[in-house]
C-alpha cells in the first residue's frame, strides 16, 4: 500500500484525556445540552464560549487548544460549534493532528482517532478545496467575460465626468473655495485634488485643460 495511504488512515490521539469544547452564539442561549453531551462522552474538562462563530476572538477555544497535550482528544458536540467555516474547521483539526491530538464530533460521529474517521475528514478537506477552486475559477471566468463585454471592473470612480465638469466650472469663480465645492459635490478635498490635479498648479491652468469627459470617462 502507498505510504501516503497508510498516513491517511493512521489514527491520532485517543490515548490521553478527552477535552470538551462547546459554544453558543449569544449570551442568552444555554450551554446545558452541549455540556451534558460532552460529560456523557467522558470529557474530563470542558471549555465554553458564548460568542458567534464569526468572532475570531474565541478565548475559551484558545484556552482549550493550549490545554491539550499529545495523545489527548478534543471533543465537540457538533462541527458547527468549532469552526467558522469548513476551511477554519479543517485548519484547526489539521493543527491538532500535527500536535498528535485527536478530534471528535459527537453529532456527526466523526473521530480522527479511528482510521474511518481520518478517511472521512480527508474527504471533507478534499471537498472544501474542490469548492474553493470552483469559486476561484468561476470568478476568473466572470471577470474575463466582463472584460470581453467592455465593462469597467473594480470600484467605481469617486467622481464622475459630469461632477468634474461642474467642479471646473465652479472653480472658475474666484469666490468659490475648494472646500465649499468639495462639500457641494459630496466628495473630500483630497478626492477633488485627485480628479482635478490642475488645482495644485493654480486655477489659471484650468482654462487650458480640454474636455474632462475625454480624460476621466
Amino acid at each position: 500500500m502507498d505510504p501516503d495511504s497508510l498516513d491517511l488512515l493512521d489514527p491520532v490521539g485517543g490515548e490521553g484525556a478527552l477535552i470538551g469544547y462547546g459554544r453558543v452564539s449569544t449570551k442568552g442561549q444555554l450551554l446545558d445540552r452541549q455540556i451534558a453531551a460532552l460529560k456523557t462522552a467522558g470529557c474530563q474538562r470542558i471549555f465554553c464560549d458564548k460568542k458567534s462563530g464569526k468572532n475570531a476572538e474565541r478565548e475559551q477555544l484558545k484556552k482549550a487548544l493550549d490545554y491539550l497535550r499529545p495523545s489527548d482528544t478534543l471533543v465537540v458536540p457538533s462541527l458547527d460549534r468549532l469552526g467558522r467555516s469548513i476551511q477554519d474547521l479543517i485548519s484547526i483539526a489539521g493543527g491538532l493532528r500535527q500536535e498528535g491530538i485527536g478530534f471528535r464530533s459527537l453529532h456527526e460521529s466523526l473521530d480522527t482517532t479511528t482510521p474511518g474517521g481520518r478517511l472521512v475528514f480527508h474527504v471533507f478537506a478534499a471537498l472544501a478545496e474542490f469548492i474553493r477552486e470552483l469559486i476561484v475559477q468561476g470568478t476568473h471566468e466572470g471577470l474575463a467575460a466582463a472584460r470581453a463585454r467592455g465593462e469597467r471592473l473594480g470600484r467605481p470612480p469617486a467622481m464622475t465626468g459630469e461632477q468634474i465638469v461642474h467642479a471646473r466650472s465652479m472653480l472658475a469663480n474666484p469666490e468659490a473655495s475648494v472646500s465649499s465645492i468639495a462639500k457641494l459635490l459630496g466628495v473630500s478635498r483630497t478626492t477633488l485634488y485627485k480628479y482635478v490635479p490642475e488645482l495644485r498648479t493654480g486655477r489659471a491652468s484650468l482654462t487650458a485643460v480640454g474636455n474632462p469627459r475625454e480624460i476621466y470617462d
